[in-house]
């Protein structure tokens, strides 16, 4: 797949860092207080439990220290805007690695995670590319790739286990923002104003553009229901109806665009 020919948004280098930091944080806290009850509970992830859900999160922030100690490929081929199209094609592989990592001490896995994490990125620069398995990224992109499925995954565990775990507000944005700006290139054009408050406003599909005074076609959400409607989480039609989306003009219609990922 070209790269995205949208302009990618700047993420502030330490505010990323520090999110990935503090939404894994307030994920180990949340781990800590699970029962083996808990742990062995299943979730909205297919066959997927509560254990092999947190032992996903530990590795999605434990492939960056892994990705640094491998060699650095040559060329950058994985563009941040592309790769929430690309990620579903690895569904099949991430789930079987997800099932054959160790939790069974699933404190202890994030523990050390966490302490990886931190050692790991302390002297990496940004642009140092890694060897993601869906085409080598910088470690600036791949980072906010990383507050994404943090994000996703905090609420997918929140709706398995009632924790009520936080959201790291650099984290949430930094989500909101990839997933509006996907759609901006999925759908191209300036017909629609899709806000998100407080993180994102993008204008996408084809049609006329819309330049002064309150747009004809405006679709407005908050952030977590925005999230879930990216990833599948929840669907349009729903979100409609229980009014969690506000949807006005002829346009406004997001149904046959979403999810952006699987």
């Amino acid at each position: 797949m070209p790269p995205a020919k949208k302009r990618t948004r700047n993420y502030d280098s330490a505010r990323i860092r520090a999110a990935v930091s503090a939404q894994f944080g307030n994920v180990r806290k949340a781990v800590a207080a699970l029962t083996p009850e808990q742990l062995d509970g299943p979730t909205r992830l297919g066959e997927w439990t509560v254990r092999d859900l947190v032992a996903h999160l530990a590795w999605m922030v434990e492939s960056v220290p892994l990705l640094l100690a491998a060699p650095e490929p040559a060329v950058r081929e994985l563009a941040l805007l592309d790769w929430p199209s690309v990620t579903a094609t690895g569904a099949e592989r991430i789930d079987e690695h997800t099932r054959g990592i160790d939790a069974a001490d699933p404190v202890g896995l994030c523990a050390r995670v966490a302490e990886e994490y931190e050692r790991a990125v302390a002297g990496a620069g940004d642009e140092r590319l890694l060897p993601v398995s869906f085409g080598a990224m910088t470690l600036g992109d791949f980072l906010v790739t990383r507050t994404v499925e943090l994000v996703v995954h905090t609420d997918d565990l929140n709706a398995a286990t009632g924790a009520g775990i936080p959201y790291d507000r650099q984290a949430l944005a930094a989500c909101t923002r990839l997933l509006a700006d996907t759609l901006a290139v999925r759908a191209p054009g300036g017909a629609v104003e899709v806000r998100v408050p407080p993180y994102a406003v993008v204008q996408c599909v084809e049609g006329p553009r819309h330049t002064r005074g309150t747009p004809p076609n405006v679709v407005e959400t908050d952030p977590l229901t925005w999230i879930r409607l990216a990833t599948g989480r929840s669907e349009w039609a729903v979100e409609l109806d229980e009014a969690h989306v506000s949807a006005s003009g002829e346009r406004a219609d997001l149904k046959d665009l979403l999810p952006l990922m699987g």
